[in-house]
């Protein structure tokens, strides 16, 4: 790798001759050699000095424009109750509930008794993260006798967690200790042992163990294997905390066992063997089985079964096309419905004799609603969370008795909020083959709608994930600045069912990227933005959203942010021993041993696709631990665009030596990173130095 010294110029990118060929097809990828052979552990001199060099560039393209970073992360922090806590909620005989203290970046955890007395400290983030340039919490799960609290940390990014069990009434933490898990932490009934599942050196989840407490971990038993390499096993609890239920599966395809929570060693029981293309998720209530599954239709439908026979199933709610089920949780005396109706979110309660619904109604046309934290069995309310882009996130408990909602807490914005400096629209934009694509827009009142304004458009598009039109205090410091922000609810998620996630993977995956362009050139024809005056943004999979919609409108766009970018879909889908490969075939086609696949995901991979043209600004983020969407692939992109474009707008490349997937951590740690982006997006669009109104 050889870069200049003085900084004069970006880094170049030695190119090394490196080929690969499958299915006739030589692929040359000079760049290959950015990939680490001792991965996870980075230690090649030449990758190191690469990475370092490219963040020394970001950070000297970056200097001019840090008054505006601060001024900007100043606002958004400004918008945050420093000392902010949780709604308390009760569980068992315990109030629990999570707070800031000002200045911190991680929370503490509290609990009191519901018979009276004051609250105690019994888990301390700061204490725990104090010392490390990264910290996550996990797991953490408190033991049904309320004496335990089992709970998972993650100290570099890498997803690997380490578990922990602290004794809450001495205060002393057990010898207990595992690492390597990436899991929830679940508690048999008599609070003796906990259920978890380890990663393999794949970083894999591949087994269910049973751990008891003071016995080494060495000795933990493993009572679940799932032997299909793409396949990740999850464990969780029934409702009425009587069965763990294990699952296992891969993007398309499910399967659940169950096993007394008083009784982990007891032989599992299989609710219904895995067929391909078939999901299903499965609770209990009194003996009875309830199962959401895809069996019938996309948007899945609701069934119930004994426990003696759970593969006979007998329809509760019917799937529908226009109603889309995902998720549902069951009570002692009633149970809820969560799922979307034409793309908006409802809530419906039912009662288990004639399930007859009551929908809950919403006072906005466009919002995202759904149940809080409601860790009881036996209760008459529900928690609820509600928030659109104009309301701040609101928290109510609903009381099923009176049908009375009970303001809990709005979210507290200490700079101030006035909601009707802004207002949002739901419209509908018609992509190039004719179907409408929901957008979520919210922008400042008086903005113009000549064409002149700045818009900035977010997207996802992928594995059936909907993005909802939340709020964000952060975005308020683009809107402030004239900006319109919208997002773009393309096919790839799932925000009008499932069908719309299916229309927008594998044979289908172009329709993501082309919906998103459509978008952008319907909210120009709308008169909400023009050619260039466009900034963009999407991360992972979002991430190679960005990089298809450059390579393919580079015009369209003023400036481009693509957070972890998995823009190397082709070499990443060919290599086996990732560790998310095998796994993520069902989503985008096994190129090794299809050649259709495999000339697909050539047509539209990022990286490969890179071609002489200009390009847009662009600002990209990789992680150095990063499990997910590995380093290599932004640094490789970054590379392949420096040599190969026509122009010499800005391109950074930002790596985190010590983080993962998410950027750094801590709350306002990750602000600055978000006010860096927009620092950014606004000295390329021309108005760095704008002041909010």
């Amino acid at each position: 790798m050889k870069h200049a010294q003085t900084m004069n110029t970006p880094p170049i990118a030695e190119r090394r001759q490196h080929s690969i060929s499958h299915h006739g097809h030589t692929i040359d990828d000079p760049y290959a050699w950015l990939c680490d052979p001792g991965y996870p552990k980075v230690t090649d001199k030449d990758v190191l000095a690469y990475l370092e060099a490219e963040n020394a560039w970001f950070e000297q393209e970056m200097a001019p424009h840090k008054p505006v970073v601060d001024a900007l992360f100043e606002e958004m922090k400004g918008r945050i109750k420093e000392d902010d806590k949780s709604v308390p909620q009760k569980d068992g005989d315990w109030i629990y509930w999570r707070a800031f203290e000002k200045g911190a970046q991680y929370r503490k955890w509290y609990r009191k008794p519901v018979a009276g007395g004051d609250g105690v400290l019994i888990l301390d983030e700061p204490a725990l993260a104090e010392g490390h340039d990264y910290f996550r919490l996990g797991a953490v799960s408190v033991s049904p006798c309320g004496r335990y609290l089992a709970y998972a940390t993650d100290t570099d990014g890498s997803e690997r967690f380490e578990a922990r069990i602290k004794d809450l009434e001495t205060g002393e933490m057990l010898p207990d200790v595992i690492p390597g898990t990436l899991s929830a932490l679940v508690w048999t009934s008599d609070s003796k042992a906990i259920l978890y599942s380890l990663a393999n050196e794949n970083w894999r989840t591949d087994n269910a163990r049973v751990h008891m407490l003071g016995t080494p971990v060495e000795q933990d038993r493993e009572i679940f294997h799932e032997d299909d390499e793409g396949f990740r096993v999850s464990i969780g609890l029934s409702s009425s905390e009587k069965w763990i239920v294990i699952g296992t599966g891969d993007h398309v395809t499910s399967e659940a066992w169950l096993v007394p929570a008083d009784d982990p060693l007891a032989p599992l029981r299989q609710v219904s063997a895995r067929l391909p293309g078939r999901e299903y998720d499965v609770d209990e209530h009194e003996g009875t089985l309830y199962i959401r599954t895809n069996d019938t239709h996309p948007n899945f439908r609701l069934v119930k079964a004994a426990l003696d026979t759970p593969d006979q199933w007998e329809e509760v709610i019917g799937a529908d096309p226009h109603f889309y089920l995902t998720d549902f949780n069951l009570f002692k005396g009633f149970y809820v419905t969560e799922g979307r109706l034409d793309g908006l979110d409802q809530i419906e309660i039912r009662d288990y004799a004639t399930h007859t619904p009551k929908r809950l109604e919403f006072p906005e046309a466009s919002y995202s609603a759904s149940l809080d934290d409601n860790p009881e069995y036996d209760v008459t309310k529900i928690r609820i969370g509600y928030e659109s882009m104009v309301t701040p996130d609101t928290i109510y408990d609903y009381d099923l008795d009176t049908g009375e909602w009970e303001l809990l807490k709005v979210q507290e914005i200490p700079s101030g909020y006035d909601a009707s400096r802004y207002a949002t629209q739901r419209i509908m934009v018609p992509a190039r083959d004719g179907t409408d694509i929901p957008v979520s827009i919210v922008y400042p009142k008086g903005f113009p709608m000549d064409g002149s304004g700045k818009l900035h458009l977010y997207g996802y598009g992928a594995y059936g994930i909907a993005i909802e039109p939340g709020f964000s205090t952060s975005r308020l410091s683009l809107l402030d600045r004239g900006f319109a922000y919208a997002i773009a609810h393309i096919r790839g998620g799932d925000d009008l069912g499932q069908q719309w996630y299916l229309d927008g993977k594998r044979e289908k995956r172009t329709n993501t990227f082309t919906d998103f362009v459509d978008v952008a050139k319907g909210l120009i024809e709308r008169g909400f933005t023009g050619t260039g005056q466009i900034s963009i943004s999407g991360g992972s999979a979002g991430g190679e959203l960005m990089g298809a919609v450059i390579n393919s409108d580079p015009a369209l766009w003023g400036a481009v942010v693509a957070h972890v970018p998995f823009v190397d879909v082709l070499n990443t889908m060919l290599d086996a021993s990732l560790p998310l490969t095998p796994g993520e075939w069902p989503e985008w086609g096994n190129p090794i041993e299809d050649a259709k696949a495999f000339d697909l995901i050539a047509s539209y991979c990022p990286y490969q696709n890179v071609k002489p043209q200009d390009y847009p600004p662009l600002m990209v983020t990789a992680g150095l631990n990063d499990p997910r969407v590995t380093y290599w692939e932004p640094a490789k992109w970054v590379a392949k665009l420096r040599a190969v474009r026509t122009n010499d707008a800005a391109l950074l490349l930002k790596t985190n030596m010590g983080a993962g997937h998410g950027g750094k951590s801590g709350r306002f740690e990750s602000l600055r990173e978000i006010a860096e982006e927009f620092a950014f997006i606004l000295w390329q669009l021309g108005n760095a130095e704008a002041k909010a109104a």
